[in-house]
């Protein structure tokens, strides 16, 4: 397992950095042209959209994705009836691939026969609910199919952290008159810490490899308004034919994963061996 870590992730990591800095066309040449790549690419429209994108849908996702599935798993932890039914309902999506789960938002959101079709024959003619064929909102498109399928993961992920909390800590609120509000937010989310940070860790690197949901459902239309940079970089790579241009996408895709992975290992473990 060793030997294929180090052969397959670390050797393909350092193999993509290396030729990121070459001339590479159809196939992988060492022709250096040191930093010309990368600056061709932060000169790409495409490209910059794609951040921009990347960035709205993570903002978006990170936000309304905790708050969805901790509300979900405060209101399911209250001993509900049928807890384990609707707890695997609410999960459910998330054993979809994001193909499906593109495909069925595509359909959903379809002005033909989806939601919008729906709500006018019920009467409301003048309703439009169109995302993905406006490309100023197109992402806010796909925003919504990623938190139907997202949400339920962070759900099982919170409720697992609150049924982790002692019993009498929840006595002991209530005896001093404190707030449910007031608890969770003051003493239950402070006390699920490694729960949120792992949970953030799960989320953020799921966002930046963003790519089938957005091929699955607009294919980066209209025009590019929803390209995201893995899609970038397949483009380059498999359409373009320009292996270095994405070698070089794919870097920064890379930088920005370690700059998420490298501060939570620390504050993981780091912290606890200083700790020990």
């Amino acid at each position: 397992m060793i030997v294929t870590a180090l052969f397959v992730f670390v050797g393909g990591t350092i193999w993509t950095v290396v030729y990121s800095f070459t001339k590479s066309g159809l196939l992988p040449r060492l022709n250096w042209v040191g930093l010309d790549q990368y600056e061709r690419l932060w000169a790409t429209r495409k490209w910059l959209v794609a951040i921009e994108n990347l960035a709205i849908y993570g903002v978006c996702m990170l936000v309304l994705v905790f708050v969805i599935g901790f509300i979900l798993a405060a209101l399911i932890d209250q001993k509900i009836r049928f807890e384990n039914t609707i707890r695997t309902i609410i999960l459910y999506p998330y054993a979809l691939s994001f193909v499906v789960t593109g495909l069925v938002w595509q359909w959903m959101l379809n002005p033909e026969f989806g939601v919008q079709s729906i709500v006018r024959d019920l009467g409301w003619e003048s309703f439009s609910f169109d995302p993905l064929y406006n490309a100023d909102i197109a992402i806010y498109g796909v925003l919504i199919a990623g938190l139907w399928q997202g949400s339920g993961l962070v759900m099982v992920l919170m409720l697992a952290g609150l049924r982790g909390i002692d019993q009498e800590v929840w006595k002991a609120a209530r005896v001093d008159g404190i707030p449910a509000w007031k608890t969770y937010i003051f003493i239950v989310i402070p006390m699920m810490r490694p729960v949120f940070i792992t949970t953030l860790v799960l989320v953020v690197t799921g966002i930046v490899k963003l790519y089938d949901l957005i091929v699955a459902q607009t294919g980066g239309g209209p025009g590019i308004s929803t390209e995201v940079p893995a899609k970038y970089v397949y483009d380059m790579m498999f359409s373009a034919n320009n292996l270095g241009q994405g070698f070089a996408a794919s870097t920064m895709m890379l930088v920005t994963v370690a700059l998420i992975v490298i501060p939570w290992a620390v504050l993981e473990f780091g912290g606890k061996k200083h700790h020990g």
